[in-house]
């Protein structure tokens, strides 16, 4: 088996954080492990989604918990979108950085479980909004892909900082969310 390597939050700039992550064919102890691993990691940044790439690991596999209930999940897809709503969101791989983010209010997204067992998620509003900025890092995609031109030359000097600081301790986020 495997063993897990010490995890830690990759920074805007680290190269796979653009990657598109690879499915899970079979799901062992390994992704199991790792998948408990993420939450620590989430926890301890204070986040509430994290994708396994954001810890240097290019799998298809992200958990999220915003307070209402823990998901564990392997090889998500959002399957329906309905309505529109804005969130100011921050994320953990772009500390320091809010970026007001476009997503569809409803969500429905198809995974497996930990045990292996396909579920369908219903996600509306805040948990609607961290499926999918979870399963866009799934696609390689962060938070300032979505900035206007104008918020992009206003971030761009802290984009730099970011990219110098790849893969050192990140600081601490300062947005209220932090997926």
């Amino acid at each position: 088996m495997e063993t897990i390597k010490s995890l830690k939050i990759r920074l805007f700039g680290d190269p796979v954080l653009r990657k598109k992550a690879v499915s899970v064919r079979k799901i062992t102890d390994y992704h199991r492990s790792l998948l408990d691993e993420m939450l620590k990691l989430m926890r301890s940044g204070s986040g509430i989604g994290l994708a396994v790439p954001q810890a240097g690991i290019n799998l298809a596999m992200i958990v999220v918990d915003i307070g209402s209930g823990l998901y564990k999940l392997i090889n998500p897809k959002i399957i329906k979108r309905q309505g529109r709503q804005v969130f100011e969101e921050g994320c953990l791989s772009v500390p320091g950085i809010c970026i007001k983010v476009k997503r569809a209010k409803k969500v429905s997204v198809k995974a497996l479980n930990e045990n292996a067992e396909p579920v369908i998620i219903e996600a509306c509003d805040l948990l609607a909004c961290v499926f999918q900025h979870e399963i866009d890092h799934l696609k390689g995609r962060l938070i300032v892909d979505y900035a206007s031109f104008f918020d992009k030359l206003k971030i761009r000097k802290k984009l730099e900082e970011l990219k110098k600081l790849s893969n050192k301790e990140p600081p601490p986020a300062v947005c209220k969310l932090n997926l």
